[in-house]
């Protein structure tokens, strides 16, 4: 029997047998162990049902366990069900739960992605549209060569066009069921960007036609449109689909809504007559059409966070408007987290509008509070983190329960410079780790070469980065020059004349390159003073030679340019590049480039800590979706982070980073840490951050926010590891949310609504409560105390480490004792690892077990 053809009913059932009626409940073993909204849920039966599931609420039981008492109980056979996921690893696992159920009585069933459903479709139907089945799918890479080409083509690179963000507008265009033409009729005439984009669009078009290939994007769209072109091949499937079920609805975009609209559609009598032939009357209804499909869609609007993919929220929020007669039931008990942790999450989503109403809650009792931290710098929150991680390690949990979550990617390197110094083993999820992300790198070639102008792999980066034009032929050329003459790389471009096999732009071009380098070189060595007189020139800082290089070639500029939010990330991940060196030159002044190169290196390098209790998980808020932990950190809980700065002028943009923040509060089970600092290093610079607006709408008496004194260091940092933060309800940040933590700066003040206020000398509330003050006072002191000695040289507040150590010569066994400049003294119990990943396992007098990387660690022997 084909896959599209239907059992006749009463045809023999080859599952198990069947039970007692939906809804009758008793002995079910399919609603054994279920609450009663689950329950409600798996025997509803109606033409459409949401199920409006709050995290960590069983949601993939209650699906499944819904298509298996479908099936069991002979209301549908397995080959009538669709169910969609939006993750191959999603549909195995659904799969496996419901023949765990059913056994072989769940054979037939198609559970699958929106993507390998139509792909299924299309394969089956192509001809009907002039392609043949067997079909071409071009993943990402292969459609940003296609776009690379005909942008080479139309010399559209000259206006701005790159693949990336020609293919992003495709893509966008494509999710709305829009082509060339639809674009075309509604674009501005007069502006020659538009003008030439179409033309873009229409080859890229062309080219996969010609190619017999679909994109991603056209998988669902052209899916669509047969639908829509071919009633009678949509008809085959909507009699085949009686039962559909989509996963994660609030994610759909419009072209998911749209299949599913007419997967759902009803076909009237006189349709079907015209549409399908006589011998297959027999599967309609009394009326001698096709009813609609029976559609349940499981959802949680508050966990929409891909409005940036085309996610659009109103499909699930409409859902009762779009689908009439629609049941909703909501799964509202939580089996994953604590009611401390729900409530603030209940709390902080209350504030949205555009939602369903729900409490979660759970049975399990209220357990610990949230701890909140505020750090003086981005160094401070990192060390709390790290010394948090290492205590919940000893007491017992293990790396892999542990995850950090941060709203963007720039933010992971201070918290991995602080895990690779504590040993603390960790991964980078959904991202790369800083030193490796392809613009670091490019950007790190410059300096290594302009230390190293005879290291080829650094020259050879640097040409491309950004494009320039010297392809792999005049890189060879000057290469070879370079080799015969015996001369660094710098020597050969700024001979390039020379090279007769390059044309004269080629020559230009190396030329101005060369003089950049030079310039730094000088720059990085101290050799710009012109007076032969003159005392001999200290280096310039490192952050200097990177921002010249990074000016010069305008990297930045052009990733902004893009006004594609990849490459805003990576802009960001440079400007954050920039305040690595700042603090460099802060904390080594004078140190100079191969110094820094240096240290660079052996971070960079330390990445691969074992552990037999797995590694820490560090990963953006919009990749934690979907993942649990027993303890999260939330980290850079402050306006223009989370919420991020870009969303404040975005229509619902402020309600999408508040349901992000719903998400990261509701991944972690037993223990929830919120961390945020009072300063932190932008765009190379110390600027002031402010708390979020988020953290006051969390009811006060949940989150205990740590005190540490400490002092002020010789360095200029400080050992402090919190602030005190008492809340009042007067005024300052706002009634219920967390006190002010000091007056941060005299032009800056924090509103109620956590915004920037005024120009003048409004200044922070007062704190109300006593504890508070005499924090408050201490934190002032210690800001003064460290600006003194930036100002004499000490470095900026708060940075971790005093000079960069390098020992590795130094020779340490069990029982040796040393000192730590931070933790005082210790005995060693054990060595481990070799070379620069040596690890000293030492028991301080002071603070305990620490594991150091002794290769950086601040430490010395003590006699």
């Amino acid at each position: 029997m084909s896959e599209f053809e239907l059992l006749e009913p009463g045809a023999p059932f080859g599952g198990p047998s069947a039970g007692g009626a939906p809804g009758e409940g008793g002995g079910d073993p399919l609603l054994d162990g279920l609450n009663p909204a689950q329950e409600r849920a798996v025997v509803s039966r109606g033409p459409a049902l949401l199920i409006v599931a709050g995290a960590g609420s069983g949601k993939t039981r209650v699906l499944t366990h819904r298509i298996a008492h479908l099936i069991r109980n002979k209301e549908a056979w397995p080959s009538q069900i669709l169910a969609i996921t939006f993750t191959n690893k999603a549909a195995a696992e659904m799969r496996e739960r419901i023949e765990g159920l059913l056994g072989d009585g769940a054979q037939g069933m198609w559970i699958s992605t929106f993507h390998s459903a139509c792909v299924r479709i299309l394969r089956r139907e192509a001809e009907r549209f002039g392609y043949v089945s067997g079909f071409t799918i071009y993943d990402s890479a292969d459609s940003r060569a296609l776009l690379k080409r005909i942008i080479k083509e139309l010399d559209a690179d000259t206006y701005g066009f790159t693949p990336a963000n020609a293919g992003s507008k495709i893509s966008k265009l494509k999710n709305e069921l829009s082509d060339a033409d639809d674009y075309a009729a509604t674009m501005n005439e007069n502006d020659p960007r538009d003008r030439l984009f179409v033309e873009i669009f229409k080859m890229y078009e062309q080219e996969l036609r010609r190619a017999n290939a679909f994109d991603f994007d056209d998988l669902i769209g052209q899916t669509v449109q047969l639908f829509r072109a071919h009633p009678d091949v949509a008809a085959v499937y909507q009699r085949r689909f009686r039962h559909i079920l989509v996963d994660e609805y609030q994610d759909t975009n419009h072209a998911q809504y749209s299949l599913i609209r007419e997967l759902t559609r009803a076909v009237a009598p006189e349709e079907v007559d015209r549409l399908m032939p006589p011998a297959r009357e027999r599967e309609l209804d009394a009326s001698g059409g096709i009813p609609p499909a029976s559609l349940t869609v499981v959802g949680d609007s508050d966990q929409s966070i891909y409005a940036f993919r085309g996610a659009d929220i109103r499909n699930i929020v409409e859902f009762e408007r779009d689908f009439r007669g629609a049941e909703v039931v909501k799964l509202e008990q939580n089996y994953r987290s604590t009611q401390n942790i729900l409530s603030a999450a209940n709390a902080v989503i209350g504030n949205n509008f555009d939602r369903q109403e729900k409490n979660l809650w759970t049975a399990e009792g209220d357990g610990a509070k949230i701890v909140g931290f505020t750090g003086y710098s981005q160094h401070d929150e990192a060390r709390f983190v790290a010394e948090e991680i290492e205590d919940l390690h000893r007491a017992g949990t293990a790396y892999g329960d542990i995850a950090v979550f941060y709203r963007t990617n720039s933010q992971t390197r201070a918290l991995e410079e602080l895990l690779i110094r504590s040993a603390i083993p960790y991964r980078v999820l959904g991202g790369t780790k800083f030193y490796e992300r392809a613009e670091i790198k490019d950007a790190m070639a410059y300096l290594t070469s302009i230390a190293n102008p005879y290291d080829p792999i650094a020259w050879s980066r640097l040409l491309g980065a950004p494009k320039r034009g010297v392809g792999p032929m005049a890189e060879a050329h000057l290469a070879n020059f370079q080799e015969a003459q015996g001369i660094s790389f710098h020597e050969a471009m700024l001979r390039a004349d020379e090279v007769g096999a390059l044309g004269p732009k080629l020559r230009g071009t190396a030329r101005q390159l060369a003089e950049l380098l030079t310039r730094a070189a000088r720059m990085a060595v101290g050799g710009g003073a012109t007076d032969d007189s003159a005392e001999e020139a200290q280096p310039a800082p490192v952050g200097d030679v990177l921002k010249l290089i990074l000016d010069e070639t305008e990297m930045i500029e052009k990733l902004r340019a893009k006004r594609d939010p990849q490459d805003d990330a990576r802009a960001e991940n440079l400007e954050e590049l920039i305040a690595v060196a700042r603090e460099f030159d802060a904390k080594q002044p004078g140190a100079g480039l191969l110094a820094f190169l240096t240290e660079v290196s052996l971070v960079a390098a330390a990445d691969d800590l074992d552990d037999t209790s797995g590694t820490v998980s560090l990963m953006t808020m919009h990749t934690a979706k979907g993942l649990e932990f027993k303890a999260v950190f939330i980290t850079g809980v402050e306006e223009g982070l989370l919420p991020h700065q870009m969303s404040v002028d975005e229509v619902g943009g402020i309600s999408e980073e508040r349901r992000l923040m719903y998400v990261g509060i509701t991944r972690a089970r037993e223990q929830l840490y919120l961390t945020l600092a009072s300063t932190r290093a932008t765009f190379g610079d110390i600027s002031v951050a402010m708390p979020s607006r988020f953290l006051q709408e969390i009811p006060e008496g949940l989150i205990d926010w740590r005190q540490s004194p400490g002092e002020v260091t010789g360095r200029g940092g400080t050992e402090s590891r919190a602030l005190n933060a008492p809340r009042g309800s007067s005024s300052g940040y706002g009634a219920g949310g967390p006190r002010s933590r000091g007056r941060i700066d005299s032009s800056v003040s924090f509103g109620s609504s956590g915004s920037r206020g005024g120009s003048g000398a409004a200044a922070v509330s007062e704190p109300a409560s006593g504890n508070m003050q005499s924090a408050l006072e201490k934190w002032r002191e210690r800001k003064r105390q460290a600006k003194a000695a930036q100002a004499a040289g000490g470095g900026f507040p708060n940075m971790i480490g005093g000079a960069a150590r390098d020992n590795g010569d130094l020779e340490l066994a069990s029982g040796d004792r040393i000192r730590h400049d931070e933790y005082g003294e210790g005995r060693v119990t054990s060595v481990t690892g070799v070379g620069s990943k040596r690890i000293a396992h030492v028991v301080f007098d002071a603070v305990g077990e620490r594991k150091l990387l002794v290769k950086l660690a601040p430490i010395s022997k003590v006699d």
